[in-house]
């Protein structure tokens, strides 16, 4: 079973105007809202694969109800903790440019956490968990590390979509996928990469440090896969770009579905830029049917 985690998951109420004036009445020319949070998009994009995932986290209040309802009503399992306090609303303003409102979300409490841990050890070898996101204020920032331990007791794998410190402390754990892009790699070794073949040596010293897998995302330029054994790099699709918001995400459901079908690195790669680009060329999460028709634009070739 593939298990995502969301620690502080949101409903995200998209507004669209044609312009906003400051201190008076806007009206709106669009609107919707549905569930946010990288885990969360993550178990949505296997749904829309076919696979089927757990999702994880915390959730309270009526915009936690409606995160659980909306994600069983996409035919997702959920096992999400209570908490006292509503489940947050990121509000995203679109005109022209967007401008975003992010809530800081419900306080996580120790027994909320220990509840966590303990559904986290009842994993499996035969079981993956997808670590998304920021963890919560209001919880430890070993929370991740904690977490992959028991991960690695259990024989569980796990898959971590972080940046900057919350990445590089669970890498001796072995994760089996990370997924970066340039400029969070970037950042953890202090430079500046804008090319594929500026990530390469650099994701090389990710699976140095721990990783079994790296998936470096460089938007339009491209993508780039490394392990033990290869380094590959990725064209992407040309496509106009409506929405960055859950690309990544994409591309790690698309790998995990890929490579859950075929055991190949490659495919699950290639699937997994398909799955992105097709994030990014749609208002909302991609379709199984765009990432088939965008899946043969994606070329891949072996680097030395």
């Amino acid at each position: 079973m593939i298990y995502t985690l969301t620690l502080n998951p949101s409903v995200d109420y998209i507004v669209q105007l044609e312009s906003i004036q400051l201190g008076e009445l806007n009206r709106t020319i669009m609107e919707t809202k549905f569930p946010g949070g990288k885990g969360i998009n993550v178990s949505r994009v296997l749904s829309q694969l076919g696979l089927t995932s757990r999702a994880l986290g915390f959730n309270g209040g009526f915009t936690g109800r409606y995160i659980e309802e909306y994600l069983q009503n996409e035919k997702i399992e959920t096992d999400f903790i209570k908490v006292n306090e509503d489940t947050r609303i990121n509000i995203k303003l679109k005109t022209g440019e967007e401008t975003e409102i992010n809530a800081n979300g419900p306080r996580i409490s120790e027994e909320n956490f220990r509840e966590l841990k303990e559904k986290i050890n009842h994993l499996t070898e035969n079981d993956l968990l997808v670590l998304a996101g920021s963890i919560p204020s209001t919880m430890p920032v070993t929370t991740y590390e904690e977490l992959v331990r028991i991960c690695k007791e259990s024989k569980a794998k796990f898959v971590v979509d972080a940046e900057g410190d919350l990445l590089k402390k669970v890498l001796p754990y072995h994760p089996f996928l990370i997924k970066p892009n340039h400029h969070e790699l970037g950042d953890l070794f202090q430079t500046t990469l804008s090319s594929c073949e500026d990530v390469i040596p650099f994701g090389k010293k990710l699976i140095d440090m721990g990783a079994k897998n790296v998936i470096v995302s460089l938007a339009g330029e491209g993508a780039v896969f490394i392990n033990n054994e290869m380094a590959l790099i990725a064209d992407v699709p040309k496509g106009v770009v409506k929405n960055s918001v859950g690309a990544g995400d994409s591309m790690v459901a698309g790998f995990l579905a890929e490579y859950q079908k075929t055991s190949s690195v490659k495919k699950a790669f290639q699937y997994s830029v398909a799955a992105g680009s097709a994030t990014a060329f749609s208002l909302g999460l991609c379709t199984k049917d765009l990432i088939e028709e965008l899946l043969e634009q994606v070329k891949i070739r072996e680097v030395n």
